[in-house]
């Protein structure tokens, strides 16, 4: 079995996205640092696009430009930086919001902590 269909796997993922705030976002290559070997910003991607939209937030990871990676694959066209923007975050008009404003970090883990990454197993 490939590892990003493993159920614990996605569900790590998982975990850390139901976790952020309304009105805050991660990026894909956060989670994927902060939960370690094995993941990428990529995979964390992958297993995004498998979310169950209804118990998990998918609309609040992002991509390291401040930007959604969904823009023309959902319908409706943007539907996820609508979402975003109804909780309160800010895009420019270039579609991206700042990172340095929007960006959360679970409790534990921020970007100039050289904590564990397998903070959340």
């Amino acid at each position: 079995m490939n590892q990003v269909d493993d159920k614990t796997y996605r569900e790590r993922v998982y975990e850390i996205v139901r976790r952020i705030p309304s009105g805050r976002v991660m990026t894909y290559g956060l989670i994927a640092e902060i939960l370690g070997e094995g993941y990428t910003p990529r995979t964390v991607g992958y297993v995004m696009h498998g979310a169950d939209t209804e118990n998990v937030p998918w609309q609040r990871v992002i991509n390291s430009q401040g930007a959604c990676s969904t823009g023309r694959m959902t319908m409706p066209v943007n539907l996820q930086q609508n979402m975003l923007e109804s909780e309160g975050v800010v895009f420019s008009d270039k579609g991206k919001c700042d990172l340095g404003e929007y960006l959360w970090y679970p409790d534990g883990f921020a970007k100039d902590e050289q904590e564990s990454p397998t903070l959340f197993v």
